[in-house]
């Protein structure tokens, strides 16, 4: 045999070998998947680290066509109309030699301050969610709706501590989103804003939740509760008071702010969850005002600075720097150091998702919160106050029968003749604190604690900011007026007596 044949007859019994291996793994390898778990465990393949993350459920899908289907109809079109009273006057020297152009007391018309934002239809019959920033002290609100109708709105109840106000519309039969559970929304998850922004009705557009529980600061009111959703979904002046839905179309916040340097939309906007919102309004339709419930402790985030000082072994939790005397955490044995974690059942983690959990519940109802002091877990029982110590439902009868009286707008002519640009007339007195203190009927009042007065609503919200005050000393109204007939008249009313 020469050599040139032995070569060839070799490299044919290797090529016929190398596709019989082939052959033969490949068949081995349809049949170890074909049959199930036949394989050893010896023999099995290491375990990939990331394949619990191939059998997670699949992601939702990204077609937001129903949910802004079901939302778009019911969030609408806020506008409103305030006017700016401007009194014009001259130097007193000036005035005695040449008079006033004006006459005494007499003012340019009113310039008019136009604003606009967005509302969530929330109940067949009319009643609206939107923001207490876009109603304001408005004097007019027109609410358009998504077919272009349009009323006249009122507002039924405001509550600067969440930035919430609810407005109604003489109307029935109307769209409206349900609520959904805000508790439930998880980082990530897809949101749609629906609104109005630069008055571009029936706007939608899509983010995801960028984090929970943000306080940014920005309401400037003693009570304030601040726990915004944080998105990445476009929010643009006009957008104020629309929906944050989810991807069922469900209500889970109402959009409020957005972080801007411009005051235009570049990357964040916040919403009050919907867990705060449905309190609120269910409050004011059932009360005609908020029922504050409140622990009475000053809190604070827990900070590296703050754990090494106090010997604190966890950065999560509400930090009690504080407990006031005689308020529901102090009779619950809460003490200061303490690290509130919990409230019925809900994990806490920070002051603002404290401020959110306790904003729930209303003065006479019994949680249970758990503290941590000397690393060691307490749960306590807590029977909530209201900002006086009491558990008592204040509703807006009742501060009407605190004061006694009923109030009307003043009159042109005597405004005129007084020379005064606002002012509220007491319209009449009965058994209360204006009949105490002597105030009679027609008594024009002018300020209380230093606010202007132009409306009753001002008189009420004067009232509750005097009741809401910590120190006893602080429960009472300086009231600055006069009578028809040019006499001055000051008061004091305290609160508590």
């Amino acid at each position: 045999m020469n050599k040139r044949f032995f070569w060839k007859v070799l490299s044919l019994v290797v090529v016929v070998v190398g596709l019989s291996v082939a052959t033969t793994a490949f068949m081995m390898n349809r049949m170890t998947r074909n049959s199930g778990n036949n394989i050893s465990t010896a023999e099995q393949p290491a375990v990939n680290p990331y394949a619990r993350f191939a059998s997670a459920a699949p992601a939702l899908d990204t077609d937001f066509t129903v949910a802004a289907e079901l939302s778009v109809h019911a969030v609408v079109h806020v506008k409103t109309k305030t006017k700016v009273e401007q009194v014009y006057s001259m130097d007193p020297f000036l005035e005695f030699f040449f008079g006033n152009p004006y006459g005494r007391g007499q003012q340019r018309e009113a310039p008019v301050q136009e604003g606009a934002g967005s509302g969530v239809i929330i109940s067949p019959d009319g009643f609206i969610v939107t923001n207490n920033h876009v109603v304001g002290d408005a004097d007019e609100i027109e609410v358009t709706l998504n077919d272009n109708r349009t009323f006249t709105a009122t507002v039924v109840g405001k509550d600067p501590n969440t930035d919430i106000a609810l407005i109604k519309i003489k109307a029935e039969g109307l769209p409206t989103i349900p609520f959904g559970n805000s508790d439930e929304l998880k980082v990530g998850e897809w949101v749609l804003a629906v609104g109005n922004p630069f008055n571009l009705t029936s706007t939608v557009t899509a983010g995801i939740v960028s984090a929970k529980a943000r306080n940014i600061n920005i309401l400037n009111t003693e009570m304030k509760i601040e726990s915004f959703i944080q998105t990445d979904a476009a929010v643009n002046p006009g957008n104020s008071g629309g929906a944050l839905v989810n991807t069922r179309g469900e209500l889970v916040g109402i959009n409020t702010a957005i972080a801007s340097r411009t005051g235009s939309f570049t990357g964040y906007s916040f919403a009050v969850p919907s867990s705060i919102v449905s309190k609120v309004v269910s409050d004011i339709r059932e009360y005609g005002t908020v029922q504050r419930a409140v622990l009475g402790v000053a809190i604070q985030d827990i900070t590296n600075e703050l754990a090494k000082a106090e010997g604190l072994k966890t950065m999560q939790g509400a930090y009690v720097g504080n407990v006031m005397e005689g308020s529901s955490a102090e009779k619950a044995g809460v003490k200061r150091g303490d690290v509130i974690v919990n409230v019925n059942g809900i994990k806490v983690n920070t002051a603002s998702e404290l401020q959110e959990q306790i904003g729930r519940y209303r003065p006479g109802d019994t949680i249970f919160i758990e503290v941590l002091r000397d690393n060691t877990t307490k749960r306590l029982q807590v029977a909530l106050q209201n900002r006086q110590g009491n558990t008592e439902i204040i509703s807006t009868e009742a501060v009407a029968d605190i004061l006694g009286a009923k109030f009307k707008e003043i009159d042109q002519k005597t405004a005129s003749k007084l020379g005064l640009s606002y002012g509220v007339q007491v319209e009449s007195v009965g058994k209360g604190k204006f009949q105490q203190q002597g105030i009679r009927e027609n008594y024009i009042i002018l300020k209380i604690n230093g606010a202007q007065i132009r409306k009753a609503e001002d008189i009420q919200k004067a009232l509750d900011a005097a009741m809401n005050e910590e120190e006893e000393e602080g429960r009472v109204l300086f009231i600055a007026g006069v009578y028809p007939n040019g006499s001055v008249a000051h008061y004091a009313i305290n609160l508590i007596d």
